[in-house]
């Protein structure tokens, strides 16, 4: 694990996005919410915030982080067929906050999949990018 001790302590926060996509009747059946397991969408956003928190157990040698704010947001793009997701986490610590934004999103979407796999087991997972991050030396980026 790299050492953070020397560094200083900042604001920090990271956006990530990803999608997945399927059959307009999965996408009816999570937007009506007809599906007989519950609120997918509901259920996925409380998993997606746990993934955040949970990232240090998952991911080797990342830095355990005390998190101040995760917000998971989907968006359903009927014409696309698809779930949007944006996960933003927030920290200030000596280490920034990336991998937890982007294990967030994937958690959030592996989620939408194992609660609707009976009804479509095609769908597919994309695009999972980090899309904006500030705080610590290297100020901020963005995906352009």
């Amino acid at each position: 694990m790299v050492d953070i001790g020397s560094k200083a302590e900042t604001d920090r926060l990271a956006i990530a996005t990803g999608s997945i996509q399927m059959q307009a009747e999965t996408l009816d059946l999570i937007q009506q919410g007809g599906h007989k397991k519950g609120d997918v969408l509901g259920i996925a956003r409380i998993a997606g915030i746990m993934a955040a928190k949970k990232t240090s157990e998952l991911i080797p040698l990342c830095h355990p982080l005390q998190l101040t704010s995760v917000k998971v947001n989907f968006n359903c793009n009927v014409e696309a067929l698809q779930i949007e997701c944006s996960v933003q986490v927030k920290t200030s610590g000596a280490t920034g906050v990336e991998m937890e934004a982007l294990t967030a999103v994937q958690v959030a979407l592996l989620t939408i999949y194992d609660m609707c796999k009976a009804v479509d087991r095609g769908m597919v997972m994309q695009a999972i990018q980090l899309e904006q991050k500030e705080g610590g030396k290297s100020g901020v980026w963005s995906r352009e």
